[in-house]
């Protein structure tokens, strides 16, 4: 997809790195590298892009504070070392939200999500096997019970077994949580070492928890940025 977008970091070396994943990973023109929030203001006025990368801890003004001056409109992938901010990012029009050190697997992840975003596709944020069905078969000891994807509130990993919960009961299967998460399509999203749940069935989220029919249920660091990701294609 031929997209626009520029960098706006003070760091050199994330701006030559993400040059490079951009130019080896994608057809989008790098319209300019900007290495403070005012040279970016003064390109912006001028220019128009399809989004920008923005880090956030830089000098003068910081990225959530030029963020805050740019148009509603304008896109914003964040790109820094501190995951504290990825909450708040998401009040703004955040297609995604990079962490430094950026991998070249984390930064195709997000080419995915970007261009999901401008071809008003659902973005791939996970392996998805069996997005066409409505239920599957669970086996727990000797019994296989059909249940109904949406009847799904979460998925609690306990050591050699996973606890899977509905709002009528509980079955434990005999599988790694990893597994589980391979085979299930979206809206269920890791957020946790521990739990995999159904965004669909979430009722809020406050102060990194997700309330589940009245279960709270922590959102790690590790798979915050992908859970917000996601509920973000529905924030008014």
């Amino acid at each position: 997809m031929n997209l626009s977008c520029i960098i706006i970091d003070d760091e050199p070396n994330a701006v030559n790195l993400l040059e490079i994943l951009i130019h080896q990973t994608t057809q989008w023109q790098l319209m300019a590298k900007c290495y403070d929030a005012l040279e970016a203001m003064t390109f912006l006025k001028k220019n128009k892009v399809d989004f920008i990368f923005l880090d956030i801890n830089m000098p003068q003004l910081t990225g959530m504070e030029l963020a805050a001056l740019l148009p509603d409109e304008t896109k914003i992938v964040f790109t820094t070392a501190y995951s504290e901010y990825a909450a708040e990012s998401y009040t703004f029009q955040t297609i995604d939200y990079l962490l430094k050190p950026i991998t070249l697997k984390r930064f195709l992840s997000s080419t995915q999500k970007i261009e999901a975003h401008f071809g008003n596709k659902e973005p791939v944020v996970a392996p998805v096997s069996v997005p066409e069905k409505e239920y599957f078969f669970v086996k727990s000891g000797k019994t296989l019970s059909k249940i109904r994807l949406d009847d799904i509130l979460y998925f609690e990993g306990e050591k050699e077994y996973v606890r899977l919960v509905t709002e009528t009961g509980q079955l434990l299967i005999y599988r790694r949580l990893k597994e589980i998460e391979e085979q299930l399509p979206l809206p269920f999203v890791r957020v946790h070492n521990s739990y995999i749940v159904n965004t669909k069935q979430l009722e809020k989220f406050h102060d990194n928890h997700i309330y589940i029919a009245g279960k709270q249920i922590p959102v790690s660091e590790k798979f915050k940025s992908d859970f917000l990701a996601v509920i973000q294609q529905r924030i008014f």
